[in-house]
């Protein structure tokens, strides 16, 4: 978001980056705003002086915005442009964020502008009760098209292997064995869980399906954000995506109904489009880590800002708790306990 932002000269190693590309001459005059709300990149929209449109560029950082301490290396950058390329090729015109281009030396992404009037944020639309069944399934039939084609016995998945540390950076110690931290008792489910992400290598995971980063826009939703791509399971994106709609059902009681349809759709956007595996097999996988994700978000080092200690945090204990100590059979059924656990208690009048 630009909002409030006054305009201003963006940070020199974009500028750096941009001239390397080609996009600015040396010497030019370059002005941009600086985007609010991410904790891992420094965004910024900023004019070509030669008229192209605007771009958006994003330059990672080392030490991440949140309460406490994490570092990982800025060379994700890197798999975040290879991911948002096969996006690219892999889906329709419209349907993935084009690269405008990647200077590694920087590292700086540059990519082209989306227009927030023709953009919106799921995540927005979400929180306000803006619940589009349709979108749903589309998110899990272009995630599926994507993990399809890098699951491909013709795909080199082995050019991804040096971002496989990037992944346990981001994903495995911040989210379970961090929060594992917090549950001792349950240390050894963590640790399982963590050991099969770690190993896998199944096809190109996103690594962060979260309805922050997905935008809907004239022809449909739109995955950004792919700073955690990594060759790993498939079953972690569903995961993660149904995730954020199950928490999101925790903070408005109101929309849980209409979250529990869009996460089904979700699911059977996604699995239909399975080739590569059992599709009942990969189901059981995400229903197994969801839980898990779920804790990490309450009790882990990126807690979600929706939620706290008065209300929603222990709502997500009592339901993801059980669900780890006896996992579902497959994201049905795990959407089933989740509601039941989580169902507001009545308060006599």
């Amino acid at each position: 978001m630009t909002d409030g932002i006054p305009p201003g000269t963006p940070p020199g190693a974009m500028l750096d980056g941009l001239v390397r590309l080609g996009l600015v001459g040396a010497g030019e005059t370059v002005t941009g705003r600086a985007l609010t709300g991410g904790v891992s990149c420094e965004v910024w929209r900023i004019d070509l002086p030669d008229g192209s449109g605007p771009v958006c560029v994003k330059h990672p950082l080392e030490r991440l915005r949140v309460p406490g301490e994490w570092r990982v290396s800025t060379a994700r950058a890197r798999w975040e442009a290879r991911w948002l390329r096969l996006a690219a090729e892999v889906l329709p015109d419209g349907a993935a964020c084009p690269v405008r281009g990647f200077d590694e030396p920087g590292p700086v992404l540059v990519l082209d502008w989306l227009d927030p009037h023709q953009h919106a944020l799921w995540k927005q639309q979400l929180m306000q009760g803006d619940i589009s069944v349709p979108t749903a399934a589309e998110v899990g039939r272009r995630l599926v098209a994507v993990h399809a084609t890098a699951a491909a016995p013709t795909y080199d998945l082995g050019a991804w292997e040096h971002a496989r540390t990037l992944f346990t950076a981001l994903r495995v110690d911040p989210y379970l064995r961090a929060t594992a931290r917090h549950h001792p008792d349950l240390e050894r489910r963590f640790a399982d869980l963590a050991a099969g992400l770690e190993r896998a290598a199944d096809t190109v995971v996103h690594g962060d399906v979260s309805p922050k980063n997905i935008v809907v826009g004239p022809c449909g939703p739109i995955l950004l954000d792919a700073e955690c791509a990594a060759p790993g399971d498939p079953a972690f994106d569903l995961a993660f995506c149904l995730n954020h709609l199950l928490l999101k059902a925790v903070r408005h009681p109101a929309h849980r109904e209409a979250l529990a349809r869009a996460a089904a759709a979700l699911r059977g956007g996604y699995l239909g489009g399975v080739d590569w595996e059992d599709p009942a097999d990969l189901d059981r996988r995400a229903a197994a880590l969801q839980p898990a994700l779920a804790l990490a978000r309450v009790d882990g080092l990126s807690p979600v800002e929706y939620l706290t200690e008065d209300h929603g945090r222990p709502q997500v204990r009592r339901a993801a708790i059980p669900l780890l100590r006896l996992p579902p059979a497959d994201t049905t059924e795990l959407v089933d306990r989740w509601l039941m656990s989580t169902e507001p208690e009545e308060h006599p009048a």
